[in-house]
């Protein structure tokens, strides 16, 4: 049994009394790290003075960029043959990050996944099939051990090899999946190429969707082609990986599990907090990490607290579905935009497909944006009238959302590179 009442519907003043506990523990675990006891000899901060969660203001935050810094070893709180297993980032920006984690954590992380997953629906009688990848990254192995925990069967199919997935899907008849939103589509258009109804001819009733930033639209679009609930999930490799957030039965912003994390959401320029219901980044603090406790940590992650409560009963905070992140931020001719804004607009287009690409280039001095759009294949049947009227309605609604008129180029369904990992959604190709 993994409702977890007690917790999950804990009193506010309760939630706080218990982070408060959790977090005088954390800072003296952190102390122990070399990294943040420097921090605390240089602010003179004494974790045994700390009385109230506001003290948490006192400590700088902490960026990706000092994890770099301070590779490999720099933020370990405890000795090395503690430690049981470490995880990374994908490093796509820059050196990657790793986190470490002690036996406890290993074990709390996956309390964490098996509630998350409880929460939805997902039982003992369940078949899960995992089409993530496992390895260095958090997502393949922070779900297998959550179902496992709730003592679903496990398919640890991994990423990728389409046919396969839908061949395990039918043989062993799943009832829920881990799947990337992308390639959630082009595992459709896989279904299609076999002449199977992902409707029809599976048993899949629970998805878990995760590891990008997706629209409600999209969420909406692969609920509708194959027919099951489809969960929004959030997590990051440096707060443990999935498992940090998680929709409910209700489908309406995902809980963040406030007896492990310590919630802020900040304005990313001024630094200072928003209110709830304001857009800002989201910052976390971990409350019972022993091998590797990370203070006031920049997700670079934009999105907001949720006001008031949740149908479901839960009292912990309610976060929005992830808009993008600071550093996925385009900024042309003085505009900041985001892949997924141009995302959601595209899929409350008729005949628009899903999958596109963002090129920018540079046109001597200016900023160019190119939109290339999957449409349906019936637009390419001679009628060019249509087509083109088609190209400029596309550009006329992105240029009603993200204020800058972008080049819309239409390619048939299938035209547009597909991605079994996490979609490309943007190349620039400006030079500095």
């Amino acid at each position: 049994m993994y409702w977890e009442k007690e917790v999950e519907t804990m009193s506010q003043d309760r939630l706080e009394a218990l982070q408060l506990t959790r977090l005088k523990e954390t800072l003296k675990r952190a102390k122990e790290s070399p990294y943040y006891e420097k921090v605390f000899d240089e602010i003179g901060f004494d974790p045994d003075k700390v009385d109230s969660l506001k003290d948490m203001e006192n400590i700088p935050f902490t960026t990706k960029e000092d994890l770099r810094e301070h590779w490999p070893y720099g933020f370990l709180a405890v000795s090395r043959d503690e430690l049981v297993r470490m995880h990374s980032s994908s490093g796509t920006t820059g050196r990657a990050t790793v986190v470490f984690h002690t036996a406890k954590d290993i074990e709390g992380w996956t309390n964490l996944v098996a509630r998350s997953m409880y929460m939805t629906g997902m039982r003992k009688t369940d078949v899960f099939q995992n089409m993530m990848t496992y390895g260095l990254f958090t997502g393949g192995l922070g779900f297998h051990y959550g179902a496992e925990k709730i003592g679903a069967l496990v398919i640890p199919a991994g990423a990728g090899n389409s046919k396969r997935q839908i061949q395990l899907m039918r043989d062993f008849g799943t009832t829920a999946v881990h799947i990337i939103p992308s390639y959630a589509f082009h595992l459709s258009d896989v279904f299609k190429e076999v002449n199977l109804d992902p409707e029809r001819d599976i048993k899949v009733r629970i998805a878990f969707l995760g590891a990008e930033p997706h629209s409600e639209k999209m969420r909406e679009k692969i609920e509708e082609i194959y027919g099951f609930k489809a969960y929004n999930s959030y997590g990051l490799s440096e707060m443990n990986g999935p498992g940090v957030a998680f929709e409910c039965a209700c489908q309406d912003g995902m809980h963040i599990w406030e007896d492990n994390f310590l919630v802020e959401i900040i304005d990313p320029d001024t630094l200072k907090p928003v209110p709830d219901g304001e857009e800002g980044e989201l910052v976390l603090t971990t409350l019972v990490r022993e091998g590797m406790p990370l203070l006031r940590y920049r997700t670079k992650d934009l999105t907001r607290i949720i006001p008031g409560p949740c149908e479901c009963g839960r009292t912990h905070k309610r976060i929005g579905r992830i808009k993008g992140r600071t550093d996925d931020m385009m900024i042309l001719k003085g505009v900041n935009i985001f892949p997924v804004q141009i995302e959601k607009k595209l899929m409350e287009i008729p005949g628009v497909g899903t999958n596109f690409l963002i090129v920018l280039e540079k046109e001597g001095f200016n900023d160019k944006m190119i939109v290339k759009v999957e449409v349906q294949k019936e637009f390419f049947s001679g009628n060019l009238m249509q087509l083109e009227t088609l190209r400029h309605h596309i550009a006329e609604e992105l240029k009603g959302d993200i204020l800058i008129t972008p080049k819309v180029e239409l390619v048939e369904a299938g035209g547009l590179p597909k991605s079994e990992g996490k979609a490309v959604r943007v190349i620039d190709n400006r030079k500095d």
